[in-house]
């Protein structure tokens, strides 16, 4: 015990900000996993859906294939670390597994960066299979890092989900600038190489480590603790039979044995087919979207195939928890109990939560006022600067830290991370000097003058200046112009960071998908856009113009930097959550999953009043998006983080590996729901409102939190005592 005790404080000796180097090691290494893997998924379905020709051209697929794709990805994220997590604990230890997946991940960030459709499917893949041997590993390491103290393992963990939010707050911000500005391979290759260089200084870094996370000699933490569960359980025994011989003697029983329960042939056969039925629907569903592609062509009434499929696995799989469940004695089997009704819940969380990475990209996309002007820009422009170079300041000065305590014992490692963020300060210093010098311009085009545009009323539309409002069609180089066209001059504005004048001539594309907003076409661009519409047989959009007028300072906000919102909102309200937990007023845990669901349904239903009577070619201001990513973030405070600690507090040993399965299940369930309704948004827009698409999301996780709170006095006895 004395050699463990002097090896842990040997460990500490080279400890940055009262902690070891190595955990903030890990700390960086988690930071640019995150940045890659937030960077690719702020992407996917905006690259996905974002129209062919175009200023940055996208595959235009329907929003309805895009979420069907991201939600089989999204869903699989979840269930990889179950297997990816058991191999490193058996197999090849955490450090290998670290690597092994960050390399994967690399390589399939690379694919993504090609931009064709066998990478992106190849990329997609090497993404889930490289996230299931990384996502488990990294707080293995911590964990064993720490098991000789664990008192310092909260800080550490505060210290490394720190980490794991400033890399989804970079990568988002700046994977997201440079595909939108750029290019979309700009924004994967970005993920990729800081994928790839995280990769690196994490295996330079092996001498701080030791033996931790070394290949298993005995087959890890986890084989670890179904030792210890078969130790237990052996002392169970040890113990009932000293009962029994202190019953025969007529002395009272002291030990309460929980009785085995062995998976019987029924039970694995069960978890095979459920298993089968899961990844047979999360696979189908976009091939039969995209590919046309259907393994269930077959339907029950107006149900298709699939749906009948996962309904059927669905009952097998609750039968086959039922079973489980009521073969233990009741207060176990209570606790279980509770455990599903938290995990049940969950699924309504995520399945509105996650509209961050599908709906809400194309509401900010499409429907938002992302263009500020003047004064409005430059305190944009100010603001934003301070959200980013002050973080990227302290994390720099971390990592001065660690170069002064580790550069003689890791000198590689400390020299990737240098390299890693001068890299990052170069995107930055790139990002906000564009932003900086971004001008607007007036440019004046000849267009076909159309209908006029009318308001709910029934009558014609204004201009601020009065002038009456016409539906207008820019004429482009490819366009063969109706003889009987009524031809007009039309004004339209852009901005870029260059320096133009009044009378040069210029050319301009459409930038989004309600082509409203435009772009500048540089010679390069020009080849390019008319090299893309030459391939795929359309007009190639370009539209011949003449500068106007210079205006002022202009910035157009990236569709991504509103998911940035959720890492810094935790970064800002996390310690006062801490708090709140710590003191008298602490919740009960239905109490906080009541209030996470509630205030996440405010955010929605903020969206739901903002989107009200929003009529065609109209956008709502940008605050009532960043309101809602406010109250989604204060609901994800208060939930997200209570499931798992109730999985070691409800499940008995024997079955914590099951249940934390059954967890990642739910959230894998409410990922892939959370995709399927979300494409589900033009639809709904097209038949009722884009109000009424909000208002769903408003409704679902309100009720779903009053109802949690009036099941508080079930759920406490089914706890026994659990806090």
């Amino acid at each position: 015990m004395q050699g463990t005790e002097d090896q842990a404080n040997s460990f500490f000796d080279s400890k940055v900000l009262g902690h070891p180097a190595g955990l903030f090691v890990l700390f960086f290494t988690e930071m640019w996993e995150r940045f890659s893997f937030y960077g690719m998924r702020v992407l996917l379905v905006n690259f996905l859906t974002m129209a062919v020709i175009g200023y940055n051209p996208g595959w235009e697929w329907s929003t309805e294939n895009a979420t069907a794709l991201f939600g089989t990805y999204a869903g699989l994220l979840y269930l990889t670390p179950i297997l990816g997590g058991l191999i490193a604990d058996k197999l090849i230890g955490y450090r290998w597994a670290v690597v092994v997946g960050a390399l994967l991940m690399t390589a399939g960030h690379a694919c993504m960066a090609l931009e064709t459709e066998f990478s992106l499917y190849a990329g997609l893949a090497l993404l889930v299979i490289g996230t299931g041997f990384f996502k488990p590993t990294m707080t293995s390491i911590i964990s064993e890092m720490y098991k000789d103290l664990p008192a310092k393992k909260d800080g550490a963990y505060t210290i490394f989900y720190m980490g794991v939010n400033a890399g989804a707050f970079f990568g988002m911000m700046l994977c997201g600038y440079l595909a939108e500005k750029i290019g979309w391979s700009w924004g994967f290759g970005l993920a990729g190489v800081f994928m790839l260089l995280g990769t690196l200084q994490f295996w330079l870094s092996k001498p701080l480590f030791g033996n931790i996370g070394g290949v298993p000699k005995k087959g890890g933490v986890l084989s670890d603790a179904i030792d210890a569960a078969e130790k237990t359980s052996k002392e169970e025994i040890s113990a009932d039979t000293a009962d029994s011989k202190n019953l025969k003697k007529g002395q009272p029983s002291k030990v309460k044995v929980e009785a085995a329960n062995p998976f019987t042939m029924v039970d694995k056969v069960l978890i095979a087919i459920t298993s089968i039925i899961g990844l047979a629907y999360l696979f189908n569903d976009p091939l039969s979207k995209i590919a046309g592609i259907n393994l269930f062509d077959f339907k029950v009434g107006s149900l298709a195939g699939q749906y009948v499929i996962i309904l059927i696995g669905l009952a097998l799989f609750l039968y086959l928890v039922g079973t489980r469940i009521f073969r233990y004695e009741k207060v176990v089997r209570d606790r279980m109990i509770a455990f599903i009704i938290f995990a049940f819940f969950t699924v309504f969380f995520w399945l509105s939560f996650e509209q961050g990475a599908t709906s809400l990209v194309l509401f900010a996309r499409d429907s938002v006022d992302r263009v500020l002007m003047g004064s409005s820009a430059t305190i944009y422009n100010i603001v934003n600067a301070l959200l980013t170079i002050i973080p990227l300041l302290i994390i720099s000065w971390v990592l001065f830290l660690l170069w002064k305590r580790t550069f003689k014992k890791i000198p590689g490692s400390n020299i990737v991370l240098v390299v890693c963020f001068a890299g990052l300060w170069g995107v930055v210093g790139w990002m906000l000097n564009r932003d900086f010098n971004t001008i607007a311009y007036d440019v004046q085009v000849m267009a076909i003058q159309g209908d006029p545009i009318l308001d709910k009323e029934g009558l014609q539309k204004t201009n601020d200046d009065g002038t009456l409002v016409y539906d207008m069609t820019p004429i482009t180089e490819n366009m063969e112009v109706p003889a009987d066209a009524l031809v007009v001059p039309w004004t339209i504005g852009f901005g870029e960071p260059i320096e133009l004048a009044i009378n040069d001539e210029i050319h301009v594309i459409h930038m989004d998908n309600e082509k409203t907003k435009f772009g500048y076409q540089s010679e390069k661009q020009l080849e390019k856009s008319r090299k893309n519409g030459l391939e795929r047989n359309l007009d190639n959009g370009i539209v011949a113009g003449t500068i106007v007028k210079v205006k002022e300072n202009e910035v157009t906000i990236t569709v991504s930097w509103f998911s940035i919102l959720n890492s810094f909102f935790i970064i800002a309200f996390a310690s006062f959550f801490s708090k709140w937990w710590e003191g008298k007023y602490n919740p009960s845990v239905t109490g906080k999953y009541a209030l996470g669901l509630i205030i996440m349904a405010v955010g929605f239903g903020l969206l739901a009043i903002g989107a009200f009577g929003l009529e065609d070619g109209m956008k709502v201001s940008m605050v009532w998006l960043i309101l809602a990513y406010l109250f989604h973030t204060l609901g994800e405070l208060c939930l997200s983080p209570v499931g798992l600690s109730y999985v070691s507090k409800l499940v008995p040993a024997r079955m914590i590996a099951f249940m934390f399965g059954m967890w990642y299940l739910a959230i894998a369930i409410g990922n892939k729901l959370a995709a399927v309704l979300g494409g589900q948004i033009e639809a709904i827009t097209e038949e009722y409102s884009l109000s009424t698409f909000f208002l769903i999301f408003t409704i679902v996780p309100a009720t779903a939190g009053v109802l949690i709170l009036f099941l508080t006095p079930v759920i406490k006895k089914l706890m026994h005592g659990v806090r």
